[in-house]
Protein backbone atom coordinates (compact mmCIF):
# COMPACT_ATOMS: atom_id res chain seq x y z
CA UNK A 1 0.00 0.00 0.00
CA UNK A 2 1.53 3.30 -0.69
CA UNK A 3 1.55 5.99 1.69
CA UNK A 4 1.63 8.41 -0.94
CA UNK A 5 -1.60 11.19 -0.82
CA UNK A 6 -1.35 14.64 -2.73
CA UNK A 7 -4.47 17.07 -1.46
CA UNK A 8 -4.79 20.22 -3.61
CA UNK A 9 -7.31 22.48 -2.50
CA UNK A 10 -8.04 25.41 -5.33
CA UNK A 11 -11.33 27.55 -6.30
CA UNK A 12 -13.51 27.31 -8.88
CA UNK A 13 -15.90 29.38 -10.35
CA UNK A 14 -19.20 28.19 -11.20
CA UNK A 15 -20.72 30.22 -13.80
CA UNK A 16 -24.58 30.35 -14.03
CA UNK A 17 -26.09 32.02 -17.28
CA UNK A 18 -29.22 32.59 -17.32
CA UNK A 19 -31.36 32.30 -20.62
CA UNK A 20 -34.34 33.48 -22.19
CA UNK A 21 -36.11 30.78 -24.27
CA UNK A 22 -37.84 27.80 -23.00
CA UNK A 23 -35.82 24.79 -21.98
CA UNK A 24 -36.88 22.23 -25.16
CA UNK A 25 -36.23 25.03 -27.57
CA UNK A 26 -32.56 26.09 -25.58
CA UNK A 27 -31.83 22.41 -25.03
CA UNK A 28 -32.45 21.86 -29.01
CA UNK A 29 -30.68 25.04 -29.58
CA UNK A 30 -27.19 24.11 -27.38
CA UNK A 31 -27.27 20.91 -29.09
CA UNK A 32 -27.11 21.70 -31.79
CA UNK A 33 -24.60 24.07 -31.50
CA UNK A 34 -22.87 21.11 -29.92
CA UNK A 35 -23.31 18.12 -31.88
CA UNK A 36 -22.22 14.79 -30.58
CA UNK A 37 -19.25 13.08 -30.67
CA UNK A 38 -19.72 10.02 -32.92
CA UNK A 39 -17.12 7.32 -32.68
CA UNK A 40 -17.40 6.52 -36.71
CA UNK A 41 -16.41 9.84 -38.37
CA UNK A 42 -12.99 8.97 -36.84
CA UNK A 43 -12.84 5.37 -36.84
CA UNK A 44 -13.67 3.56 -39.61
CA UNK A 45 -13.74 0.18 -38.14
CA UNK A 46 -11.23 0.54 -36.22
CA UNK A 47 -8.18 2.46 -35.55
CA UNK A 48 -6.35 0.92 -38.35
CA UNK A 49 -4.97 4.04 -40.51
CA UNK A 50 -6.15 6.57 -38.19
CA UNK A 51 -3.49 9.08 -37.43
CA UNK A 52 -3.91 12.21 -35.20
CA UNK A 53 -3.74 14.62 -37.88
CA UNK A 54 -7.36 12.70 -39.55
CA UNK A 55 -8.14 13.34 -35.87
CA UNK A 56 -7.75 16.45 -35.39
CA UNK A 57 -9.00 17.59 -38.83
CA UNK A 58 -12.15 15.48 -38.45
CA UNK A 59 -12.82 17.50 -35.07
CA UNK A 60 -12.57 20.40 -36.72
CA UNK A 61 -14.63 20.00 -39.36
CA UNK A 62 -17.68 17.84 -36.87
CA UNK A 63 -17.09 20.89 -34.10
CA UNK A 64 -18.29 24.11 -34.78
CA UNK A 65 -18.04 25.77 -31.98
CA UNK A 66 -14.78 23.56 -30.66
CA UNK A 67 -17.12 21.24 -28.68
CA UNK A 68 -18.35 17.58 -28.93
CA UNK A 69 -21.08 16.16 -26.91
CA UNK A 70 -19.57 12.81 -25.29
CA UNK A 71 -22.84 12.14 -22.69
CA UNK A 72 -25.93 13.24 -21.71
CA UNK A 73 -28.12 12.72 -18.99
CA UNK A 74 -31.97 13.71 -18.90
CA UNK A 75 -32.16 13.74 -15.25
CA UNK A 76 -35.71 14.98 -15.04
CA UNK A 77 -36.78 11.91 -16.51
CA UNK A 78 -36.23 9.60 -13.27
CA UNK A 79 -36.85 12.73 -10.77
CA UNK A 80 -39.84 12.74 -11.79
CA UNK A 81 -41.14 9.32 -10.23
CA UNK A 82 -39.99 11.18 -6.93
CA UNK A 83 -42.24 14.19 -7.89
CA UNK A 84 -39.97 16.34 -9.14
CA UNK A 85 -41.80 18.57 -12.36
CA UNK A 86 -38.59 20.80 -12.94
CA UNK A 87 -36.40 20.07 -16.08
CA UNK A 88 -32.38 19.16 -16.08
CA UNK A 89 -30.29 18.01 -18.79
CA UNK A 90 -26.81 17.45 -17.80
CA UNK A 91 -23.89 16.81 -20.53
CA UNK A 92 -20.22 16.08 -21.14
CA UNK A 93 -19.01 18.40 -23.43
CA UNK A 94 -15.45 18.70 -24.53
CA UNK A 95 -12.62 18.34 -27.13
CA UNK A 96 -10.59 15.67 -27.43
CA UNK A 97 -7.67 17.62 -29.55
CA UNK A 98 -7.84 20.13 -26.58
CA UNK A 99 -7.78 17.78 -24.12
CA UNK A 100 -4.57 15.79 -25.32
CA UNK A 101 -3.17 19.23 -25.22
CA UNK A 102 -2.83 19.29 -21.68
CA UNK A 103 -2.97 15.51 -21.33
CA UNK A 104 0.73 15.10 -22.58
CA UNK A 105 1.28 16.94 -19.37
CA UNK A 106 -0.29 15.46 -16.72
CA UNK A 107 -3.20 12.62 -17.07
CA UNK A 108 -4.64 13.65 -14.29
CA UNK A 109 -6.78 16.05 -16.08
CA UNK A 110 -9.32 13.72 -17.28
CA UNK A 111 -10.95 14.53 -13.79
CA UNK A 112 -12.26 17.86 -15.54
CA UNK A 113 -12.19 16.92 -19.23
CA UNK A 114 -14.72 16.85 -20.81
CA UNK A 115 -16.52 19.42 -19.03
CA UNK A 116 -19.67 18.90 -16.93
CA UNK A 117 -22.44 21.35 -18.48
CA UNK A 118 -25.93 21.62 -16.69
CA UNK A 119 -29.50 22.74 -18.38
CA UNK A 120 -32.08 23.47 -15.94
CA UNK A 121 -34.87 25.18 -14.55
CA UNK A 122 -35.07 26.85 -11.32
CA UNK A 123 -38.04 27.01 -8.84
CA UNK A 124 -39.70 29.81 -10.81
CA UNK A 125 -39.38 28.05 -14.11
CA UNK A 126 -36.15 30.12 -15.36
CA UNK A 127 -33.71 28.22 -17.70
CA UNK A 128 -30.10 28.41 -16.80
CA UNK A 129 -26.74 26.37 -18.36
CA UNK A 130 -24.41 25.64 -15.45
CA UNK A 131 -20.41 24.92 -16.07
CA UNK A 132 -17.17 25.51 -13.99
CA UNK A 133 -14.94 28.04 -15.50
CA UNK A 134 -12.66 25.71 -17.07
CA UNK A 135 -9.16 27.67 -16.47
CA UNK A 136 -10.15 27.26 -12.96
CA UNK A 137 -10.34 23.55 -12.84
CA UNK A 138 -7.28 23.21 -14.82
CA UNK A 139 -5.25 25.82 -13.29
CA UNK A 140 -4.94 23.56 -9.90
CA UNK A 141 -2.54 21.52 -11.88
CA UNK A 142 0.49 23.64 -11.03
CA UNK A 143 1.48 23.32 -14.63
CA UNK A 144 1.50 26.78 -16.49
CA UNK A 145 1.38 24.62 -20.31
CA UNK A 146 -2.69 23.05 -18.50
CA UNK A 147 -3.35 26.80 -17.17
CA UNK A 148 -2.54 28.33 -20.87
CA UNK A 149 -5.30 25.88 -22.42
CA UNK A 150 -7.73 26.17 -19.39
CA UNK A 151 -7.58 29.91 -20.10
CA UNK A 152 -8.16 29.04 -24.53
CA UNK A 153 -11.13 27.37 -22.83
CA UNK A 154 -12.59 30.27 -21.14
CA UNK A 155 -12.42 31.46 -24.66
CA UNK A 156 -13.33 28.83 -26.62
CA UNK A 157 -16.59 28.77 -23.75
CA UNK A 158 -17.33 32.74 -24.23
CA UNK A 159 -17.40 32.29 -28.15
CA UNK A 160 -19.73 28.96 -27.75
CA UNK A 161 -21.97 31.61 -25.38
CA UNK A 162 -22.06 34.01 -27.96
CA UNK A 163 -23.40 31.64 -30.62
CA UNK A 164 -26.05 30.85 -28.30
CA UNK A 165 -27.01 34.56 -27.96
CA UNK A 166 -26.83 34.31 -24.09
CA UNK A 167 -24.59 36.52 -21.66
CA UNK A 168 -20.76 36.01 -21.34
CA UNK A 169 -19.56 36.52 -18.14
CA UNK A 170 -17.06 38.85 -17.42
CA UNK A 171 -14.71 36.30 -15.77
CA UNK A 172 -14.30 34.19 -19.22
CA UNK A 173 -13.06 37.61 -21.00
CA UNK A 174 -9.28 37.30 -21.85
Amino acid sequence: MSNRVRVVAHEVRRLEIAVDPPFEEFRDRYEKAVPPFEPGHFFDGGLGGTDWATITRITERVAPHGFLLYWRNEVDLVMRVAGHRRRCTTYLMGNHTVAERMYRHDSGIMLYAPLRVTLHEDHDDRVWLTVDQPSTRFSSFGDPEIAAVGAELDDKLAALFTALDIAVPAELAG
